[in-house]
């Protein structure tokens, strides 16, 4: 049997039986391995070969297109950060239920949908950033830089506080690829002039300034006929939104402070002085030393015994008499933060640098030479300047303090404990406080039914009110987790009634509906009193004559373009007024605060003088001028890019 089996798994016949077998196999496997989009992703860029320009979308040609994918996993880290940056800007305004809006979710995805656009641009027309461009960027960077210099030390401690998490590879790769998709971008922008005669023409119109009269109109009469029942219906149906009851949220809490927590019994003198012994070295100044470095990297996939024997040798060179160490790691050292400073790193201490460097370093003698030393960034000569010894403050000076740190930490220690006790409680009864705050012998306080714009006892704390109003607690009704409001404060809130948003009747809002309908009653007559001024004016009677003797005729001469006078919205008017005939006037209206009118008359316009601009204000000004035209030309290059590809965009994954 066996042999039958091995006879037919050659030929013809197993060729059909794997084809036939490959059939429900394309059906079950990923689809982005075949040019699909792929179960997890959430939008796709795909574009026909650039040797086939013109290749049919259909399978099977559909599989020589090339394409760039958002996953799902990346679209969830880009709108997280995206939420962290909206609420260090907004703080206490921040809304994380409104930040959820599929709108926002949107233009997140399009960003990365156009970061991918490029990137796909890139590729197709060979672009390629190399290594030494990808150090330069990063070391440039003013987060990973101390004293001006790029910092090791501060470059991992910045990739580890990120959202996500990113070790120096990773980062690399980040900055490589965002480097791909910006070069050309950032080309089209830069490659953005303007001439003399635009920046001149520029320059006359934001110089510009106009010979200005204005009227303001006296207050149309008040409205005092009756609104009708049509009229307070239509009204209120097209402003439905001006008429909402805001969502509301009642809440039961339990509150800690540093009250309830008992006084610490004070420390004993060994338990102080085995403190002291533990933290010697921060009662006084640490050992330092002053030290620099040659660094030899490992390319990736490279000859690592290459490059520490190459270490080796700049170390003989180093240590021999007379040898000037700084010029070799301006020659010689990869280190981009350290190199052009003769490898200088400063004064170091312990706890600041990776482990074998620091070893080596604080094993050596003032003027010694030591290498190589490996570490992960590749092999290290070494040279020690000089050292500064440290020295400590005596137990009896610093006693009273320590027993004071102690006394704190033990208050923190009891505070945080009873925190943790509510919260184990809490998550074993998570549908009420009451048997938690009972055993803890804690009350249960009761607050609202309160609003987003209430300012209600600890409601008034952005982090409860965010709780509060937060779709997890209403939906679930358990318990919430620690709130920490202020130093040792917390507290854990549970939402027990919930008014959603919703319309007002209109039998509640009656009143304000109607002065709603009265108020755009006059408004419109005021804007028909305006229009009928203006036909007066161009007909060619004189602005006095449309003036009160209270307020008269108000000159504005030499008025400025974008100058807050009367107002922004008025500045606007009256520039966007055509400019008027020789020995004629032009004529517009704007709406004052308070709903009246007024009527204008231009009656010249001066242009700026480009010529007696300054030369360095020139030269400033066009540098500002090409930088806008060179954003706006970017931007027109991504939409031509992103037009040119085909985009699909799977909206159940945001």
């Amino acid at each position: 049997m066996l042999q039958k089996l091995r006879d037919r798994s050659s030929g013809w016949v197993a060729t059909v039986i794997i084809a036939l077998l490959m059939i429900p196999f394309l059906f079950v496997v990923d689809q982005s391995y075949l040019g699909g989009m792929g179960a997890n992703n959430v939008a796709q860029v795909k574009a026909p070969p650039s040797w086939w320009k013109g290749a049919p979308g259909f399978w099977p040609v559909s599989l020589l297109w090339e394409h760039q994918e958002v996953s799902g996993e990346e679209f969830r880290q880009r709108f997280e950060q995206a939420r962290m940056l909206a609420r260090q800007q907004q703080g206490e305004a921040f809304d994380p239920r409104q930040f959820e809006s599929i709108e926002n979710k949107r233009r997140v995805l399009d960003e990365l949908i156009d970061e991918k656009a490029l990137l796909l641009a890139a590729s197709r027309e060979g672009v390629v950033v190399s290594d030494a461009a990808v150090r330069e960027y990063i070391a440039s960077i003013p987060a990973f830089q101390v004293d001006g210099k790029f910092n090791m030390d501060a470059y991992r401690m910045a990739l580890s506080s990120q959202y996500p998490p990113r070790t120096p590879s990773q980062f690399d790769e980040l900055v490589r690829q965002s480097l791909r998709q910006s070069l050309v971008p950032m080309a089209v922008g830069n490659s953005a002039f303007v001439t003399d005669a635009e920046l001149d023409r520029l320059l006359r119109l934001s110089g510009e300034t106009r010979d200005v009269e204005l009227v303001v109109l006296p207050p149309a009469p008040e409205d005092t006929a009756a609104v009708t029942d049509d009229d307070a219906k239509a009204w209120y149906e097209a402003h439905t939104a001006d008429f909402m009851r805001p969502e509301r949220v009642g809440i039961e809490y339990v509150e800690v402070t540093a009250q309830q927590v008992p006084e610490p019994a004070p420390a004993d003198e060994a338990t102080l002085r085995q403190r002291y012994e533990e933290e010697k070295l921060r009662f006084g100044e640490p050992e330092r030393r002053l030290a620099s470095h040659i660094l030899v990297r490992v390319p990736e996939g490279g000859d690592a015994a290459a490059a520490e024997r190459k270490a080796a040798e700049l170390a003989r060179q180093a240590a021999a008499p007379g040898a000037d160490f700084a010029a070799l790691a301006r020659e010689h050292s990869e280190d981009p933060g350290s190199r052009d400073a003769g490898g200088d790193l400063g004064w170091v201490e312990r706890g600041t640098m990776v482990a074998p460097f620091e070893e080596a370093l604080f094993a050596m003698q003032a003027g010694e030479v030591r290498g190589p030393v490996k570490t992960d960034f590749g092999w290290h000569v070494l040279q020690l300047r000089e050292v500064k010894e440290g020295a400590a403050r005596p137990f009896e000076e610093v006693r009273d303090e320590l027993a004071r740190e102690l006394a704190q930490a033990e208050r923190e220690r009891a505070f945080s404990e009873l925190v943790g006790r509510l919260t184990d409680l809490a998550y074993e009864n998570p549908s009420s406080l009451e048997p938690a705050a009972r055993e803890l012998k804690l009350e249960v306080r009761k607050l609202g039914p309160f609003s987003r714009d209430d300012t209600v006892g600890i409601a008034a704390a952005p982090e409860v009110k965010r709780a509060a109003f937060s779709e997890a607690l209403i939906e679930d009704g358990t318990a919430s987790d620690p709130i920490q409001i202020g130093p040792q404060h917390s507290v854990l809130i549970r939402v027990v009634e919930h008014e959603p948003a919703e319309a007002m009747p209109l039998a509640e809002v009656r009143g304000q509906v109607e002065a709603a309908v009265r108020a755009d009653r006059r408004n419109k007559a005021a804007v028909a009193a305006a229009e009928a001024a203006l036909e007066r004016l161009r007909k060619g009677e004189a602005l006095a004559a449309l003036a009160t003797a209270e307020d008269g005729v108000m000159p504005l001469p030499g008025l400025p373009r974008g100058a807050p006078v009367p107002s922004r919205e008025a500045n606007r008017a009256i520039f966007a007024v055509a400019a008027p005939e020789e020995g004629k006037a032009a004529f517009g209206r704007f709406a004052l605060p308070d709903g009246r009118q007024a009527v204008f008359a231009v009656n010249a316009v001066h242009p700026g003088k480009p010529e007696e601009l300054p030369q360095e204000q020139r030269a400033l000004l066009r540098q500002q001028f090409a930088q806008i035209d060179g954003a706006a030309a970017a931007e027109d290059y991504i939409r031509r890019i992103r037009s040119q590809f085909k985009v699909r965009i799977d909206e159940t994954q945001l």
